[in-house]
C-alpha cells in the first residue's frame, strides 16, 4: 500500500528555515507515510529550491501569493490525504504517530497542531495560548499551526483559494465543525513577532482578521501589509 500523505510546503527565499522542518518531516518518511513532498515557490533568490531537490521534493513555481501557492502545491499532489507546513514550521517529534492515529480515527475531519513559538518568555506563551484558543474556541487555526486534510474533503470545501491573504483562515471556514487539534505542537517562527512587538503584531493580527471576517477584500488587507512589511 503506498504511502497515504503528499507534505505541502509554500516557500519564498526559505533558506534558513526550510532545512529544520524538513529535517522533522523525516519521522513520518521512516514511518512510511509520507508519499512525496511538493515544495511550490513563489520565486526564490536563495537557495530555497536546491534545498528542496536535495531533499527530493517536486518543485513547483509560480506567482509568490500563498494562498495561489499552496493551491498550486495541492494540485499536482496525489495522496490521499495533504499536510500543508509553512517553512518556518517544525513539527514536535511524535508528530507522525498523532497524524496516523486521527487518519485511522476520523478521516471525515482535517485536522492542525497546537501552536508554540521558538521562543520562551510570557509574551509568546500568551501569544500561543490566545491562537490555540481562538483554534479550540472559533475552529480557525492559521497556516503556522500546519493543516491534514483528507483529499476528498479538501477538494468538498474547495481548497486553499488563490488569495493574497487569509487563505488560512478561508479554508478553515470552509472546514467548521470538521476540524479537530492535535496533541502535538508545531513550532514557528517568533521572528516577525520580535521585530514588530509581541502585542502591537498580535493586535494588528486580530484587527485583520475582524476586518475579513466582516468582509473586506484580502487584496485590500495585504496592501495593508506590504506598506508596513508584514504579513500575518
Amino acid at each position: 500500500m503506498r504511502a497515504p500523505v503528499s507534505v505541502v510546503i509554500p516557500t519564498l527565499n526559505a533558506e534558513q528555515a526550510l532545512p529544520a522542518c524538513l529535517a522533522a518531516l523525516m519521522e513520518a518518511v521512516e514511518a512510511g507515510l509520507i508519499r512525496e513532498l511538493v515544495i511550490s515557490d513563489g520565486g526564490s533568490r536563495d537557495a530555497t529550491a536546491e534545498i528542496a531537490r536535495a531533499a527530493g521534493a517536486w518543485l513547483v513555481t509560480g506567482a509568490p501569493s500563498r494562498g495561489g501557492q499552496l493551491r498550486r502545491g495541492a494540485q499536482v499532489a496525489r495522496g490521499d490525504w495533504l499536510l500543508f507546513v509553512h517553512a518556518d514550521t517544525v513539527l514536535a517529534p511524535g508528530w507522525s504517530a498523532a497524524v496516523a492515529a486521527h487518519m485511522a480515527a476520523d478521516p471525515g475531519r482535517a485536522a492542525c497542531f497546537r501552536l508554540r513559538f521558538d521562543a520562551t518568555g510570557l509574551r509568546p506563551a500568551l501569544v500561543a495560548g490566545w491562537a490555540n484558543l481562538r483554534t479550540q474556541v472559533l475552529g480557525l487555526p492559521y497556516g503556522d499551526q500546519a493543516l491534514l486534510v483528507a483529499r476528498h474533503l479538501y477538494d468538498a470545501s474547495g481548497g486553499y483559494p488563490d488569495i493574497p491573504l487569509m487563505e488560512d483562515v478561508a479554508l478553515a471556514r470552509a472546514l467548521r465543525g470538521r476540524l479537530a487539534v492535535l496533541p502535538v505542537t508545531a513550532r514557528t517562527s517568533a521572528a516577525r513577532y520580535v521585530a514588530e512587538g509581541w502585542f502591537r503584531r498580535g493586535r494588528r493580527n486580530l484587527w485583520t482578521l475582524a476586518r475579513y471576517l466582516c468582509g473586506a477584500d484580502p487584496a485590500d488587507l495585504a496592501r495593508g501589509y506590504r506598506r508596513s512589511g508584514h504579513r500575518p
